[in-house]
């Protein structure tokens, strides 16, 4: 009996081993391809859900069989989550500053093309060269490498037949020739660029015009900014500026009268500057001429404030352009707005030490000016001549229309606000009867410190300044070495929306009597 009981045991013991096999296989089988996959790893989440309990639920496989007796266990294998793909990985791809070039051959570094980079080699043809490369490929890179300093004569990087979307990465520095017979008779720029598209220059490179040996000459043969009439020293012996001490061509010789910018974009749409440093050009700094879609940001450009008329930023016939954190510091305007401007926006500039940020002069020669939709806005000055300004010579006609300029800081300015309609750029001109319109200028929250005159408004006496706003003006005196003036206004029209200081009573209310003309009968809009 005790024998039968033992068989029979031995015999049930059998039968639920199997069905136990069974069901574990079953099991397996449920849990299809993507389980024969990471298999390993799903035996080890198995064990540790024994050890831990419920609290790998986390991050566990979703699919468990909870209750069910466990395998034995097997070796440790990666967890299911870092297991190997069933295709090998695709490489990450490199991280770009610029777009990445889809050839080596994109990519044209002007030292391959015989630039030497001392500074004393005349590199001219090699960066032709390499432009001649770049230009017939789209989105092509134009290299200047850093730690090198390239002499680079007078060159153009033209169109219109380059692709589009090419970059010039300026990384080392480019220096111009001081030597007279490189200019020839003179030119109108160094580095030009004209009708391109997408053309991109960036980097943290120097462009140095070496302009001290073209400012010998003044101040004999520049014009002298108008504005600076108006500043009377204390004493006589003490002059606003003083020249600047040349320094002499290492070859001698008398430069040319005409002085070239340093860095011009002419006929080009969607133009793009930043990153780089533009010191002592000759003339302007940077210039943009009948360009569409410029965006200038991140550039410093320094010269010293007694260079003569050395703009930071020059732009005429342009429109739909962006201006913004820069560092302006000049002889000049910082940013100088010529006719055929539009859609054009400054902000968060510093600038100093320079002219101010103006728009003109406009109408010189009895020449047409057309000048909308300008906003200047979050600029901080400093040791300036003007802050905000507005010049037009008389006999010119056109308009100046929708201008705002709002959170103006300035710090011992000398002319923080200004409309001259009567500006002239020599000893004497002739008075004329037609002007420039100038209509919808608005002064926002024009706060801090000037040396001669807070608000200096002489509008043309044919053609009235209309619809002049002064809002939250706060400009405080501070004594240095100039005569102080009060708040100066002629045929000047409009209303102050808020108490200024100091108080500017000049400013006429309302329009201008009925039988004056408002609008220039030569208008742009």
């Amino acid at each position: 009996m005790r024998g039968l009981s033992f068989r029979s045991l031995a015999f049930l013991f059998l039968i639920a081993f199997l069905v136990w096999s069974a069901s574990f296989d079953t099991c397996n089988a449920r849990r299809g391809r993507h389980w024969r996959h990471g298999r390993g790893s799903n035996s080890v989440s198995l064990s540790k859900k024994n050890n831990k309990g419920n609290s790998h639920r986390k991050g566990g496989h979703p699919n468990h069989h909870n209750g069910k007796p466990k395998p034995k266990p097997k070796p440790k294998a990666p967890s299911h989550n870092k297991s190997p793909p069933l295709a090998p990985a695709v490489p990450t791809k490199p991280v770009y500053d610029v777009p990445p070039p889809s050839h080596h051959s994109s990519v044209f570094n002007v030292k391959d093309f015989g630039a030497k980079g001392n500074g004393v080699s005349d590199d001219t043809k090699a960066f032709e060269a390499a432009w001649a490369a770049a230009c017939k490929v789209e989105a092509s890179i134009m290299m200047v490498p850093a730690e090198s300093v390239f002499l680079v004569g007078p060159i153009s990087f033209s169109g219109p037949y380059c692709q589009a979307n090419i970059i010039f990465q300026l990384d080392g520095t480019v220096i111009a020739p001081t030597g007279s017979k490189d200019w020839g008779k003179g030119l109108l720029w160094w580095l030009d660029f004209t009708k391109l598209k997408g053309i991109t220059i960036q980097g943290k490179g120097i462009i140095d015009g070496r302009g001290s040996v073209w400012w010998q000459d003044y101040p004999y043969d520049d014009p002298i900014d108008d504005e600076s009439k108006l500043i009377i020293p204390l004493h006589n012996n003490t002059l606003p500026y003083k020249p600047p001490t040349p320094i002499r061509s290492e070859l001698s010789g008398k430069m040319p009268s005409i002085k070239p910018t340093a860095l011009r974009f002419y006929g080009s749409f969607n133009v793009t500057v930043t990153g780089i440093t533009i010191q002592n050009s000759p003339q302007c700094h940077l210039k943009f001429d009948n360009c569409i879609g410029v965006v200038v940001h991140d550039v410093s450009v320094s010269s010293p404030g007694d260079s003569p008329n050395t703009d930071g930023i020059h732009l005429q016939n342009s429109k739909d352009v962006l201006i913004h954190t820069s560092n302006l510091a000049c002889g000049d305007d910082c940013v100088s707005i010529q006719t055929g401007c539009s859609n054009v926006y400054v902000h968060n500039v510093n600038c100093g030490p320079g002219h101010g940020i103006s728009i003109g002069s406009l109408g010189k020669d009895n020449t047409k000016a057309c000048v909308s939709n300008i906003t200047v806005r979050d600029v901080m000055m400093h040791n300036t001549m003007n802050g905000v300004r507005i010049k037009t010579w008389q006999g010119g006609s056109g308009s100046v229309q929708g201008v705002l300029f709002s959170n103006i800081q300035v710090s011992e300015v000398q002319l923080p606000i200004v409309i001259d309609q009567f500006y002239c750029d020599k000893s004497t001109c002739k008075n004329q009867t037609s002007a420039v319109a100038l209509s919808g200028i608005t002064y926002e929250r024009v706060k801090g410190t000037y040396t001669v005159k807070p608000v200096h408004f002489a509008c043309s006496d044919s053609l009235p300044c209309v619809d002049v706003t002064l809002s939250v003006i706060e400009l405080k005196p501070v004594q240095e070495r100039y005569h102080m003036y009060d708040p100066y206004c002629w045929q000047a029209f409009g209303e102050s929306t808020t108490p200024t200081h100091p108080p500017i009573a000049c400013l006429q209310t309302g329009k201008p009597p009925s039988n004056r003309p408002q609008s220039s009968p030569d208008a742009c809009f």
